[in-house]
């Protein structure tokens, strides 16, 4: 045997043990597609406008109805999608280099052990990425546009944050700039031409998996020509929390302005109107993709994941518009999925979170999970309707609030320690909107408890069986007993790391709490809560 022979079978040999499902089964393995969308969100009407997305993925496929973000800011939550990890465990709290996002640490100690890397190296997978990446990414103090991160066989990433014109790509570490000409510039059509011509040209001996990230519906919204029309009568939803004063919450919603002025909510909603008119290029991509895959003959052989990497607010508890809060707006993401052996138009109410897509996909190619570090579950039991499965009934939210060191010029009034502030002088964050909370759903509770690490220590709980838009803070009024008990697992959640990540909940059968280790093993984090101290 020629060395370069005893090589490939090396090599062979090693995949057949990392990703032995489709290898021993002699058939293909499935083909994966997942396409992410930049703060899109389900609560507020977000996928109204792809109806050809819901027809093509949705109906033909299955729902999820409580799929969330563990942290609801771009750069943290798209870190957990690579990794499978919460931010305490990826190390990205924010969009900023310091903020480990795309950072040199970033590239050094998650990029490698990535889902993507592990599905190129170990299974054998052609894998293809087209879109906006991390929003630091091509920074020149973390490699330019050069870097290409580890286990990408085709690379076509967004310099920087979302665009739609004006921008540059990294096509394989070459930097390819782009202008404003619509026919050959609109970033969510080049997105959709440079993967049919993946799916034209890759290599059909190997399975593929595309990551397809849009701009949309990210600022600066800029629809494409065609759409620019679209929705004229269209504004956001004025729901129960849209224009009210955010009482018994943390300082930051209170010192929204409310009501707010005319000229602010003409503001969100011509914001709200221009979000779905750029969504409307998406349905067109997805549409496309579909299309190919089935021309080619691979779409009953491929899954097709929609999701975003966080939602959106616009006007809730009169802040303007932004993501980064807690509640439900903005931590709760569309999740739609297709593929083999998933039945038709069907939905799922379990608690999922972005933290197992990288598991899904490994468990879908065969890779053994238990070679991993990840936090997150695959989704595969339930996408493929096991009724016995054991899921889990909550997960962790976490967030590090941002903030100038200086006053912003905005609002002078307000001191240092606050941004993203608009003209009325209504900021979305600052240093103490930093936040963990447990996000519970289980057959007894639907509930959300938070705490802040701030002076007051200020914390909020909601029952969103009896109020789904998390108007009243009964952080008061709740059982001491549950109160005692949320705050020990958010104890636990904010230091687990991989299997402990999914310990039983407060209100599973077999969770255990004894009141004493609120005070051994934690040091100052361990404190406990009392109603009057609240």
């Amino acid at each position: 045997m020629s060395p370069a022979a005893l090589v490939r079978g090396l090599a062979l040999a090693a995949l057949l043990v990392l990703c032995p499902a489709g290898a021993a089964r002699r058939v293909r393995r499935p083909n994966v597609v997942l396409i992410l969308t930049d703060d899109q969100d389900v609560c507020l009407g977000g996928m109204t406008p792809l109806k050809k997305t819901n027809a093509l993925i949705a109906q033909m496929g299955m729902t999820f109805l409580n799929a969330y973000v563990p942290s609801a800011l771009c750069c943290p939550s798209r870190a957990s999608i690579l990794t499978g990890k919460y931010p305490h465990n990826h190390h990205v709290v924010n969009n900023t280099l310091e903020g480990n996002c795309s950072s040199k640490l970033w590239q050094k100690i998650q990029e490698p052990y990535t889902f993507p890397a592990l599905l190129k190296t170990m299974c054998g997978y052609q894998t293809f990425f087209a879109g906006k990446y991390l929003n630091e990414y091509g920074a020149e103090d973390a490699g330019g546009v050069g870097h290409v991160p580890p286990g990408w066989s085709f690379w076509y990433a967004l310099e920087k944050n979302s665009k739609y014109y004006n921008y540059t790509l990294s096509v394989n570490g070459k930097a390819r700039r782009h202008g404003e000409n619509y026919s050959v510039d609109y970033l969510t059509d080049v997105l959709a031409n440079m993967s049919l011509d993946f799916l034209e040209y890759k290599s059909n001996f190997e399975p593929f998996f595309m990551m397809i990230s849009t701009p949309a519906p990210h600022s600066p919204w800029t629809a494409a020509p065609q759409y620019t029309n679209s929705f004229q009568n269209v504004s956001a939803p004025r729901n129960s929390n849209f224009n009210i004063h955010g009482k018994n919450k943390h300082w930051l919603i209170r010192q929204a302005k409310t009501p707010m002025t005319n000229s602010s909510i003409q503001f969100l909603d011509d914001a709200y109107r221009k979000r779905w008119q750029t969504l409307l290029s998406v349905d067109d991509l997805v549409e496309k993709l579909v299309k190919k895959l089935e021309l080619n003959g691979e779409l009953d052989n491929t899954y097709i994941f929609y999701t975003s990497d966080n939602g959106f607010h616009t006007g809730q508890f009169s802040l303007p518009i932004d993501k980064r809060q807690l509640y439900e707006f903005d931590i709760k993401v569309p999740l739609l999925v297709r593929g083999p052996g998933i039945k038709p138009n069907q939905t799922n109410k379990m608690l999922v979170a972005n933290i197992d897509l990288g598991p899904t996909i490994l468990d879908i190619a065969g890779y053994d999970l238990n070679k991993t570090q990840m936090d997150g579950m695959s989704l595969l039991p339930l996408l493929r309707g096991d009724k016995n499965e054991t899921w889990r009934s909550d997960f962790l939210v976490e967030y590090q609030g941002e903030g100038y060191n200086g006053s912003d010029p905005t609002c002078p009034g307000l001191g240092p320690g606050v941004t993203h502030c608009f003209p009325d002088c209504v900021c979305e964050d600052s240093y103490n909107n930093t936040y963990a909370c447990v996000r519970t759903l289980s057959t007894s509770w639907d509930l959300q408890y938070c705490e802040f690490d701030d002076r007051e220590v200020f914390v909020e709980v909601y029952n969103l069986t009896a109020d789904p838009h998390q108007i009243n803070n009964i952080a008061k009024t709740i059982d001491q007993e549950i109160l005692e008990k949320m705050n020990y697992r958010l104890m636990m959640l904010q230091s687990c790391s991989g299997a402990t990540c999914r310990t039983p909940g407060v209100f599973d059968p077999g969770y255990r709490f004894d009141p004493r280790l609120m005070f051994s093993n934690h040091g100052a984090r361990a404190r406990r809560f009392s109603a009057q101290s609240l």
